[in-house]
C-alpha cells in the first residue's frame, strides 16, 4: 500500500504567504515552544496551548 506524501509545511507556509495569507506557528525560546497568542511555554511536543487553546 502506497502512502501519499505531504508537503513540508515550511513550503506550504511560504506558498500561503506569497499570496497575501498569514500563517502562525509556534514561536522558540530556549528548548521550548511559545504560544504566539498568549505567550505561553509548552514542551516540544505540544499541540495545542494548554493555557488559551491556540493550534497552528
Amino acid at each position: 500500500m502506497s502512502k501519499a506524501s505531504t508537503p513540508d509545511d515550511g513550503l506550504l507556509d511560504d506558498f500561503l504567504e506569497q499570496r497575501g495569507h498569514e500563517t502562525a506557528t509556534w514561536e522558540e525560546s530556549y528548548n521550548k515552544k511559545q504560544c504566539p497568542e498568549c505567550g505561553g511555554l509548552h514542551d516540544v511536543e505540544a499541540r495545542t496551548c494548554t493555557v488559551c487553546g491556540w493550534s497552528p
